[in-house]
């Protein structure tokens, strides 16, 4: 089960080190662990699946079905809601963890990890930030698995920090309750972004959101038949049907200030790892007026009053940044392949796997589905490499 370290039973030295218990680092240890792979997970909260349990809000529901946000060998039980909510899938990750043995190690934030090419080792350096002592680590098997969600960013804007109201990241966000009657601007038109903005508003806030980009917004049925059809047709035949429907379902959302790009949702997807909006009511919102868009950014804020690109001037009590999060990776991976997460943590290629034992997970953009694939990848790829070790073991033959 996941754990904290502490005394118990002695564990065999891990082959692999894990960084990060979310989806991804559980799904690795598990499919690892399945082929009898000992990994040690090292996670920096103080509890597995912590961006689902601490940085999301309540009303947060999985947007695909849940055949299809399972992880690798644990199905979702048959009476478990189609959509999970986020409290769901909190106990869902609790239960693998200790399902399949998982090894984790919480309040160690690693803070180095380098590859020693003479001992074909990694060596890797946690703060334990229970005790405050460093840590060191080494196994031959190196997964990065602290998702694309790993530091929070907030733009600087001149005057931000004079903001008599509340200030917050999305991550910080819970509930809109008590912000009736306020005025709130949410800047960021994600999929957060736009939640945010109508829990907001069925709260009773006056509520702006700010939208520069342009974005598809997709429902759930659409998204979910794309997939699906993703099996059997190409990908512009389903861009094409996916729009066709998203006019019967919105109409010309551009009307609204919302502008769709030129490359299709799944296309775009396939291409930048950028998702569509899953809208859950936002849009019949902004349609009625009860959202209003801003099509520009923000420029300066004076007092409470913030001013936007276009010159237009707006007094808010309360800010709500969803602008997205950083990767800290390069900050602490030593090595070359740093350079293949790009800022935002998306993976630059399709593979998973790096050099010299260095692997990827979770990295590609493809949600929760993506960390089962990429986990089963990692985990059949690390024990052939490590088979003529083991083989032995796995048949109960004695070594040769």
């Amino acid at each position: 089960m996941a754990t904290g370290g502490g005394g118990g039973v002695v564990a065999p030295p891990p082959e692999v080190i894990v960084v990060g218990a979310g989806p991804s680092g559980l799904a690795v240890s598990a499919c690892l662990s399945l082929r009898g792979v000992p990994s040690l997970v090292l996670e920096r909260d103080d509890c597995v699946g912590s961006l689902w349990r601490k940085r999301a809000y309540d009303r947060l529901t999985l947007h695909l079905p849940k055949q299809a946000s399972a992880l690798p060998h644990a199905p979702h039980a048959d009476e478990a809601p189609t959509y999970l909510p986020r409290d769901d899938f909190v106990r869902y990750l609790d239960g693998y963890a200790g399902r399949f043995g998982v090894r984790a190690r919480l309040r160690r934030e690693v803070r180095a990890a380098r590859f020693d090419a003479a001992r074909r080792r990694w060596d890797v350096e946690a703060l334990d930030h229970g005790t405050g002592e460093l840590e060191r680590h080494a196994a031959r098997f190196l997964v990065v698995a602290t998702g694309s969600y790993d530091e929070k960013f907030v733009p600087k804007v001149p005057g931000l920090e004079g903001f008599p109201g509340k200030v917050m990241h999305a991550s910080e966000y819970r509930s809109g309750k008590g912000m009736e009657g306020k005025s709130v601007l949410v800047v960021g038109c994600g999929n957060s972004g736009m939640e945010i903005a109508l829990d907001l508003a069925e709260n009773g806030a006056i509520t702006s959101i700010v939208v520069r980009s342009e974005v598809h917004i997709l429902t759930k049925q659409i998204l979910n038949l794309g997939v699906k059809l993703g099996f059997y047709l190409p990908i512009w035949m389903i861009d094409m049907l996916a729009l066709f429907l998203c006019y019967l379902v919105f109409g010309d959302t551009s009307k609204h200030g919302i502008k769709r790009p030129a490359v299709g949702p799944f296309t775009m997807n396939r291409q930048t790892a950028a998702l569509p909006v899953i809208d859950v009511g936002t849009y019949k919102k902004i349609k009625s007026g009860e959202i209003q868009v801003i099509p520009t950014g923000m420029t300066s804020v004076q007092g409470n009053v913030v001013e936007f690109a276009d010159g237009r001037r707006h007094p808010f009590d309360a800010i709500v940044f969803a602008t997205g999060y950083r990767s800290g990776i390069k900050r602490w991976l030593q090595d070359g392949s740093s350079e293949l997460v790009g800022n935002d943590g998306i993976l630059k290629q399709r593979s998973p796997k790096a050099g010299n034992g260095l692997y990827y997970a979770g990295l590609s953009g493809r949600g929760i589905f993506g960390s089962g694939t990429d986990a089963e990848f990692i985990a059949d790829d690390i024990s052939k490499q490590l088979q003529p070790v083991h083989e032995h073991e796995a048949h109960g033959k004695p070594e040769h």
